[in-house]
């Protein structure tokens, strides 16, 4: 990928980074005319993924965990309108009433909302009325940023750029949401048929391990620039000295595990992830099916044969916790992960290189360096979902953001394929259950280093 793909897109937001490296914020003006900017590209990008479906697409739920594109457009859109203008526009009026209960997602102060696993069911509104809700919304929106005083704009800023994020987290849940709907259809639909093939691999990046010393090591935020709030805060962790994979575990590692017995040998396997074997009748990552003696893999291109060089992906916590096992090595915990994370520029194989499916690593010059930590497939990491020493989640509805998820799941680093471009840093915190395989979750090995 192209360093220009993850790259700030204009000027002002070149000046931006610039200011904060030095630690000079934007003028009051510039900052203003940046968000209105960051507004208009993130809303149409949305628009540009669903370009390519049906109003039939856009209203398919495949499963409760999973939503609508029609509802993740109106949902993003409720979002601005609920936590930006209605609270800091003065007479804005609501588009509908009623969307307040149909696209809040779990917001408890912000109301009753309906069922998640029932999203699907909502023929009305339909697409055609959504993406008018969104235009009514973007209007408004710029009206605020034309209009706004500067005190107003000034506490409604943080709020914009949370509603920007936000909504980039969704343009991924779009399309992996999809895919798990078009996982499910027999003729196997394809949502970029025409993405272009992955630029070819002259060395591929070999196995091995990337050598650290360990030691007392900063990680979490640090306060320059956006991040959310489980991202901090910043804090002291000790590690012993370790060892990091090279790479992402690749498809051609999987089929060897696959071939030795993985998926029935219990000695690798944690308890409930041996029962989610037996109750899900896994024998493969998800997405992929066996067809005369070959392995072929869907994904949003279509169904393709299994690229052995390629990162594996659609693998659980419990999948990839078995395969480390087996490969006599453990998953990193997120702060090993982070530490070599932020020595590397957060570029990768992201949404806006088109190829949308994971790549097979290259060795950079040939050097012995970690390849692939951004893009191409989240990392499964061995820690457990929870806040950071001193975190406090913020008042109001956006406390409810992320902190009342901090039980029961594991986090993942590093983003995707499907990811949009300029979103994922190294502290950057996902997290998933762990019997969960519909995002692009793969895994890279970790041991310890004696």
């Amino acid at each position: 990928m192209a360093d220009s793909a993850a790259a700030p897109r204009d000027s002002l937001a070149r000046d931006r980074l610039h200011r904060e490296v030095a630690n000079e914020p934007l003028t009051a003006d510039a900052e203003r005319r940046r968000l209105a900017g960051a507004y208009r590209r993130v809303r149409a990008d949305s628009l540009a993924l669903a370009e390519r479906l049906s109003a039939e697409d856009m209203v398919v739920q495949s499963m409760p965990d999973a939503s609508p594109t029609k509802w993740h457009l109106g949902h993003t859109t409720w979002f601005f309108e609920t936590v930006v203008l209605s609270s800091h526009a003065a007479g804005y009026g609501v588009f509908d009433p009623g969307y307040a209960y149909l696209f809040n997602s779990y917001y408890e102060s912000l109301g009753p909302r309906h069922p998640r696993p029932s999203r699907g069911m909502l023929t009305r509104p339909g697409v055609a009325e959504v993406l008018r809700y969104r235009d009514h919304v973007d209007a408004a929106m710029s009206r605020f940023f034309e209009r706004a005083g500067d005190e107003t704009f000034q506490a409604a800023a943080p709020l914009i750029e949370l509603g920007l994020n936000h909504e980039q987290q969704h343009q991924e849940l779009i399309l992996t949401d999809l895919l798990h709907a078009f996982g499910l259809n027999p003729t196997d639909p394809a949502y970029a048929p025409d993405a272009p093939a992955p630029p070819p691999v002259a060395d591929p990046a070999p196995g091995g391990w990337i050598e650290h010393p360990g030691g007392l090591v900063d990680i979490g935020h640090d306060g320059t620039g956006f991040a959310f709030d489980n991202e901090g805060p910043r804090h002291k962790v000790w590690l012993e000295p370790f060892r990091l994979g090279v790479r992402p575990v690749t498809n051609a590692d999987w089929l060897a595990f696959m071939a030795d017995g993985g998926y029935a040998r219990p000695e690798f396997w944690l308890s409930d992830g041996w029962a989610a074997v037996h109750a899900e009748e896994w024998l493969a990552p998800m997405h992929w099916e066996e067809r005369d003696g070959a392995w072929w893999q869907f994904g949003l291109t279509g169904l393709r044969p299994v690229d052995p060089d390629a990162p594996v992906a659609h693998v659980s916590y419990y999948e990839a916790d078995a395969f480390a096992a087996w490969a006599g090595a453990r998953l990193p915990t997120e702060a090993e992960w982070e530490v070599v994370a932020a020595t590397l520029p957060p570029i990768g194989n992201t949404q806006g290189t088109g190829l949308f499916r994971p790549t097979p690593p290259s060795r950079p010059g040939g050097a012995v360096e970690p390849v692939q930590m951004f893009g191409d497939v989240w990392e499964w990491t061995q820690s457990a979902y929870g806040a950071y020493p001193g975190f406090r989640p913020a008042p109001g509805a956006v406390g409810e953001y992320n902190g009342k998820f901090m039980c029961g799941q594991y986090v993942l680093r590093g983003g995707a394929c499907t990811t949009p471009d300029g979103h994922v840093r190294a502290t950057y915190r996902n997290f998933f259950y762990p019997h969960q395989r519909w995002q692009v979750a793969g895994l890279r090995l970790a041991c310890d280093a004696a």
